[in-house]
């Protein structure tokens, strides 16, 4: 039911993440200066260092540094020119995270039953199993399950813990989008197999686009999209923010993800906005919700992440500070497969990680 067209592989990776992450100190600390009331005041070598550090991370030279007695550094016009520093770091990092080299790789979640779950996506929806492993060691399973390989295309990681038959999605996950040719054909088949359909296909409301949605044994909705052939199937990501405004300037700024497509419904109270690294029809995208009043949303323990290619985990973590996000894991190579990621949350606590592409390239070697 699901046509693929073929795509060159990218210098993208694809995967590593039932693997556990902790917070850590930030790495590049920046130190404000603050405005001078005489013509030359002297500031420490620390603080000058730490804001020296910022520019030139980004390519930017320190200017009008001037030796004085002793050990110290005078600053002509020090407050203006920190100011301008950090606006000219500010833009250095958000043209940098334009042009690098990003794609949404993998979308990661907890299952209760990897096997059940396995026969149900590869059985249903056409899936196909890429790889699996067990990590005894730390009592857990993934498996990876697409369209076609992880060095080109988005897919999923399932995470089994052993033990834990049971999660909860919460109310702030939405569904995953499958584009298919035939919407009637596909529920007709998941029906057949035993699986559960929460909306019969039709026009979606306001428009012409033919769907359905069903849910998976764990709980997690999918929309059934009607389409031609699509060389990524896997094609949506939806979670729901508290003010869309705000996570849309985000993720275009620190994540680089360009607006698509922004739709107000006010008959049924919600906007949604499409954000991603490339055209709907041929890319994975994230889609955004934002229901009328509601500002937050209970996420559960189910839904984990959704993981991005970089070429750069440490200027894509100083990118994301700068435009106020939180760093849940400073950049570096992980221990024991030396792939370097850096991790953190959105405006809303949804969480992403990045990973350096030709590490990642590696792990799949």
């Amino acid at each position: 039911m699901v046509r693929i067209l073929p795509v060159a592989s990218s210098i993208r990776p694809s995967s590593l993440f039932g693997l556990r992450f902790s917070s850590a100190s930030s790495r590049f600390g920046v130190a404000s200066l603050s405005s001078y009331t005489t013509p030359a005041r002297s500031l420490s070598l620390h603080h000058i260092s730490s804001a020296v550090q910022q520019s030139q991370f980004f390519g930017l030279t320190a200017s009008k540094l001037l030796r004085g007695e002793g050990n110290s550094l005078i600053v002509a016009a020090a407050g203006n020119i920190a100011q301008a520093s950090t606006a000219t770091s500010q833009e250095n990092a958000l043209e940098w995270v334009k042009k690098d080299n990003r794609r949404m790789l993998h979308v990661v979640y907890r299952v209760g039953d990897m096997d059940r779950t396995i026969k149900f996506y590869t059985e249903c929806l056409g899936m196909k199993l890429l790889r699996k492993r067990d990590i005894p060691e730390e009592r857990y399973t993934n498996a990876f399950l697409g369209y076609g390989p992880e060095d080109s295309h988005f897919v999923i990681e399932l995470t089994y813990n052993y033990g834990v038959d049971k999660y909860d999605v919460g109310s702030g996950f939405g569904h995953f989008g499958i584009a298919v040719d035939d919407v009637v054909k596909t529920v007709d088949l998941i029906k057949a197999k035993g699986g559960k359909v929460t909306r019969e296909p039709g026009p979606v409301k306001g428009g012409n686009t033919v769907i359905a949605f069903i849910e998976d044994p764990d709980g997690y909705k999918f929309e059934l999209l009607e389409r031609g052939p699509t060389p990524e199937p896997l094609c949506q990501v939806m979670l729901r923010v508290g003010d869309l405004d705000r996570s849309i300037n985000f993720y275009h700024k620190a994540f680089g993800m360009e607006l698509l497509r922004k739709q107000d419904n006010p008959k049924y109270k919600y906007t949604i906005a499409m954000m991603g690294y490339g055209s709907e029809d041929k890319n994975a995208v994230l889609e955004l919700t934002y229901n009328y009043g509601i500002t937050k949303y209970d996420k559960g323990n189910a839904y984990a992440q959704i993981a991005i290619g970089t070429d750069d985990v440490y200027k894509t973590a100083e990118a994301i500070k700068l435009c106020g996000g939180k760093i849940t894991r400073e950049p570096g190579p992980l221990p024991g497969i030396n792939t370097k990621i850096t991790s953190c949350l959105d405006p809303d606590g949804w969480k992403t990680v990045f990973v350096d592409n030709i590490d990642f390239l590696k792990e799949l070697e």
